[in-house]
């Protein structure tokens, strides 16, 4: 069972203790209109779990979310009127993650909305290719270590479960 934090936001949500304009809810996920939306028809999908990050989300729960996000897509262009938009996950701090009760917007698009994911990043050079390989080759090392289980797995710089 997930651990619950002494205050969460979306949990209160969750259990009604907050104010919410939900536009979709089933026995695993609610969906609900961001209080700070950065277009009209900014939505937030959430596991009714309490769950901080990414890496902390059980797979059919995100699996789930991504299927509730694909259905709401299209509802959300139409109300929205555009059918350009972001799917956006911030996990952790450094990432702009400030709710820590994982969450995915589904961002409405406007074109000079002032908004803005930008990608490629104008502070970044391309690497070697070399370097590009070896981290490749890093990953796949790590995908295929046959000592590798999901509840030994942590986060980078994360200390090793006693015992």
């Amino acid at each position: 069972m997930p651990k619950t934090p002494l205050h969460c936001p979306f949990c209160d949500i969750i259990r009604g203790a907050g104010e919410v304009s939900v536009c979709y809810e089933d026995a695993m996920a609610m969906a609900f209109m961001d209080i700070q939306p950065v277009n009209d028809g900014h939505v937030l999908v959430v596991p009714r779990e309490h769950y901080e990050r990414l890496e902390d989300v059980p797979r059919e729960v995100g699996l789930h979310l991504y299927e509730v996000a694909t259905r709401l897509i299209p509802a959300v262009q139409q109300v929205s009127g555009t059918s350009d938009l972001n799917v956006v996950v911030n996990s952790g701090s450094a990432a702009g993650q400030d709710v820590f009760h994982f969450h995915v917007h589904l961002i409405p698009r406007r074109a000079d909305d002032g908004f803005d994911v930008p990608l490629p990043f104008a502070g970044s050079e391309m690497p070697d290719r070399t370097r590009l390989d070896a981290m490749a080759a890093r990953i796949i090392a790590v995908l295929r270590d046959p000592m590798r289980t999901a509840s030994s797995s942590r986060r980078p710089g994360q200390p090793a479960r006693a015992g």
